[in-house]
């Protein structure tokens, strides 16, 4: 990986080590208010952007959630095969709690909880039907190493679905970048009632996130096709959705 002092340890391809683990620590003390935060800095969208992406799998698929954090988006993933992967063993312990519940109560088997990072997965190949990343892919370590990595784990044919920050050029990331500067951190600061929150590095991750045609470039490098982005409204969100290609 390409030093990165430049950027304070990021760039739109990755994050270095030392700064990759602060940011798994802050990631870990936003668990009790993540769901609030998020509801709020999203002005209440946030429920429309994870329905939307989970209108991309249908029941009987087999599905992994990368990056699966404390299961705001899991628990909702009705009548599938279920794993959830995070390199954070605190968001494991919530999401199995919670998800585990829920599908309980639905008669349904309990989800597979996997501790690893998105760039070395201890899963087989050709698994899945569909692979979710919902606002994990920012926090890669090496992006195109886990893109490569999904791409291995999904069945010919297979999908991938990202939901991530919204960055549709330079001059649109401008915008996001005083959104998540001012209101973002206003937020964080009022809920958490903490001047130090680790919402902070909301902002310095969201500043160095590439555009949608540097990652839709990343994704055709890596193999996929049919890729696709687009903002999702308010425009505080993009998704993209790539294929792996038939045999």
């Amino acid at each position: 990986m390409s030093d990165r002092t430049g950027t304070g340890g990021f760039d739109p391809s990755g994050i270095d080590d030392d700064a990759w683990t602060e940011l798994e620590k802050q990631l870990e003390a936003t668990i009790p208010v993540y769901d609030r935060v998020n509801r709020i800095m999203t002005l209440g969208f946030d429920k429309g952007m994870r329905r939307h992406v989970r209108n991309h799998a249908k029941s009987g698929m087999n599905v992994l959630e990368v990056g699966c954090g404390p299961g705001s988006f899991a628990v909702d993933l009705v009548g599938m095969e279920l794993t959830c992967l995070d390199p954070s063993t605190e968001m494991l312990k919530v999401c199995r709690k919670r998800v585990d519940a829920i599908r309980n109560k639905r008669g349904e088997a309990p989800a597979k909880y996997v501790e690893a990072i998105a760039e070395d997965m201890p899963l087989p190949d050709n698994t899945f039907d569909r692979v979710f990343c919902l606002f994990s892919f920012r926090d890669f370590k090496d992006k195109k190493q886990g893109l490569s990595e999904i791409f291995r784990v999904l069945k010919p044919d297979g999908q991938l679905v990202i939901c991530d920050a919204g960055k549709a050029n330079k001059i649109h990331g401008l915008f996001g970048r005083l959104y998540m500067m001012t209101f973002v951190q206003w937020v964080a600061r009022w809920v958490t009632k903490d001047p130090n929150h680790p919402w902070k590095w909301l902002a310095k991750t969201y500043t160095h996130y590439g555009t949608h045609s540097y990652y839709k470039k990343m994704l055709n490098e890596v193999g996929f096709i049919d890729v696709k982005a687009r903002l999702l409204f308010p425009g505080m969100s993009s998704r993209f959705k790539a294929k792996k290609p038939q045999k």
